[in-house]
């Protein structure tokens, strides 16, 4: 089982859709609160026509986002290691979302989207870490990146049922 994320800062829109057509993606699935973007093509009525276009599904799961107060707590305390934290005791109330998004992943290829190209940095990680846990068999989790070819993932965690 595998599912991938990427993020779009520092790719052009066409680079983006690249990527997703190039890892056979069938359902990309936003994952920030808010899904607007100041980058043109990167706003959720705008993505979802484009995916339409690319055959691919579009699919918002506001719950899945980081909400406004641990962001802006962040930007307060500028502190990874309390907004990951926050996070995911925030994730740990949502479970219904997580189980949703794991009954996609087991039924298709999806991609999470987010805006940040540093997957360590970027609370689509630890979404993904939680849908892993779902499942009892080893789980790849590919985040493709701005850094690499099209057709190829940059960062790769095989997570072992055994190691969740």
């Amino acid at each position: 089982m595998r599912l991938r994320t990427i993020g779009y800062e520092g790719l052009s829109i066409e680079e983006f859709w690249a990527r997703l057509v190039s890892n056979g993606i069938e359902t990309l699935v936003d994952v920030r609160e808010v899904p607007f973007s100041r980058k043109p093509g990167f706003s959720k009525a705008r993505l979802a026509q484009a995916a339409s276009e690319h055959g691919i599904c579009y699919l918002h799961l506001p719950s899945l986002g980081c909400p406004k107060e641990i962001r802006y707590a962040y930007r307060e305390d500028n502190d990874w290691s309390l907004y990951t934290t926050r996070f995911k005791a925030y994730l740990e109330t949502q479970d219904l979302a997580v189980a949703e998004l794991a009954r996609l992943v087991a039924e298709q290829e999806c991609c999470l989207l987010c805006f940040e190209a540093d997957p360590a940095f970027c609370h689509r990680s630890y979404v993904a870490e939680k849908v892993a846990t779902h499942f009892h068999a080893p789980f790849t989790i590919h985040h493709i990146t701005a850094l690499t070819p099209s057709s190829t993932a940059s960062h790769q965690q095989v997570l072992a049922w055994a190691d969740r």
